[in-house]
């Protein structure tokens, strides 16, 4: 049976939930992965609650199906414990990381299962809105999972990432500069508990 690394995002409509998704797996895909970033539509509108997937393997992929038993759950928005089960499936021995300004202790009240994973937080908002000046944690945030998961080597990861937003934002040095600041301080930021 192919082993995958499985990634669930969540997020809310407007935060970059597809757009991390879609940097990490191109991130993946330039280490030789194969990659599958894909988004769950509905309907999505600003502020509904969103998710993103991620699967990559060594070899090819061929299931084309949502990620169910995730190794990873990112949560990029932490009101969203309180709406949904953001724990659910997370496979034994997985990661949970959340953007939050509230410790592992307090985010714990919230979650539906405390056991069996490693809980990472980090204040993602707090980073985006001093070198972002927006609250959109989704760049943040991959830092902050490529630390604590391990899924890509980290200069490899970050050069990236980078590429990929200097095509996206040609031209716009500062937002680049930006996220590249708020990347390597989430990287630096966060903690596992």
């Amino acid at each position: 049976m192919q082993q995958y690394f499985e990634v669930r995002w969540h997020g809310r409509g407007g935060q970059g939930a597809k757009t991390a998704a879609l940097l990490f797996g191109e991130a993946a895909m330039e280490t030789g992965k194969y990659i599958q970033a894909f988004p769950e539509y509905g309907p999505e509108r600003t502020g509904a609650p969103v998710k993103s997937f991620n699967r990559l393997a060594d070899d090819p992929i061929r299931i084309h199906t949502q990620v169910i038993n995730p190794n990873v759950v990112v949560v990029l928005d932490s009101s969203l414990l309180e709406c949904l089960d953001v724990t659910e499936g997370i496979q034994e021995g997985g990661t949970l990381l959340i953007n939050s300004q509230e410790s592992a202790d307090e985010l714990k009240k919230k979650l539906a299962k405390t056991e069996g994973y490693k809980l990472a937080v980090v204040d993602a908002s707090k980073i985006a809105m001093e070198l972002l000046k927006r609250d959109v944690p989704n760049t943040v945030m991959l830092g902050a999972m490529v630390k604590v998961t391990g899924a890509l080597e980290w200069d490899s990861a970050l050069a990236s990432i980078e590429k990929k937003l200097n095509v996206k934002f040609r031209g716009r040095k500062e937002i680049i500069e930006g996220n590249i600041k708020a990347i390597k301080r989430a990287y630096d930021e966060v903690k596992v508990a």
